[in-house]
């Protein structure tokens, strides 16, 4: 049985060929890039909601050249350090986006031997569409991170990737004892990247680690420094960053008048567990 549920009945969806159905004969399409559209016409806050064309490819062609792998790297080992490995597991990425974490997770823990299934759901038809082509045995859905299309109580493992964030139905749909892994940027993340573009750059401010219905149980950081040296993954670095979109053409220009970026990336993997 499929983790998530119909968005109309809530009933549970069951994958039959290329497409899934609830109880209810509700059904709904598997696209030919392997995902699923559970996200309803008015649930939407635009036409086409979530990240463009334009930033799922930058972030996608960014990524792929393994400028993040540290990141990676540390979410599949705290996942793995923190998971139950004797029974199954349902692990959902949230806000999945093109699906570069959520399928390097799933390659690692393949190579475990667990027992368990990897979904992921994201706002972005353009994100799932890359996700989807990734690895056509991960289930895919549109679906918005503020009406989780899951059953309650219904994951053992729930990462957010840098991703909008409801309290409610991430305690909904996490099982007890079952586990939340949020990643935000550390405080000194991309500072040289920011300094050559702004006159006055400031620091991620940390947040509040705690979460209603959970305790937290780790911090991991992941850091290290990348080198530039192509202008289109400068381009790329700052097209993934809310600064881009906030940012005057003047100060956009800067990074063309570089030759080298070398900037720290430095991130945080929070672990919490659900009481």
């Amino acid at each position: 049985m499929s983790l998530f549920i119909c968005p109309v009945c809530k009933k549970n969806l069951k994958k039959q060929n290329n497409c899934y159905k609830c109880e209810k004969n509700h059904s709904f399409d598997i696209s030919k890039d392997g995902y699923v559209n559970l996200l309803l016409s008015n649930s939407k806050n635009s036409t086409l909601p979530g990240d463009n064309k334009l930033m799922v490819n930058s972030r996608k062609e960014f990524l792929d050249k393994g400028y993040y792998s540290i990141l990676s790297r540390s979410i599949n080992e705290t996942v793995y350090k923190h998971i139950d490995k004797e029974n199954y597991n349902a692990i959902l990425d949230t806000g999945c986006g093109e699906g570069y974490y959520t399928c390097a997770l799933n390659q690692y823990l393949e190579g475990k031997n667990l027992n368990f299934n990897v979904f992921g759901i994201d706002i972005s038809k353009f994100a799932l569409s890359k996700a989807g082509r990734r690895n056509k045995d991960i289930e895919f859905a549109v679906a918005s991170i503020f009406d989780i299309p899951a059953r309650e109580e219904s994951c053992n493992v729930v990462l957010n990737i840098f991703a909008p964030f409801k309290e409610e139905e991430y305690q909904r749909i996490i099982k007890k004892d079952g586990l939340l892994i949020l990643v935000i940027p550390g405080e000194n993340h991309l500072w040289e990247l920011k300094s050559a573009i702004y006159e006055t750059p400031y620091k991620n401010q940390h947040k509040d680690y705690e979460i209603n219905g959970f305790s937290f149980i780790d911090k991991v950081i992941a850091q290290s420094n990348i080198t530039l040296t192509d202008h289109n993954d400068m381009e790329n670095l700052f097209k993934m960053t809310p600064y881009y979109y906030k940012t005057s053409k003047t100060d956009q220009e800067k990074l063309n008048n570089l030759e080298k970026l070398e900037t720290k990336i430095e991130f945080e993997i929070l672990v919490y567990k659900k009481r």
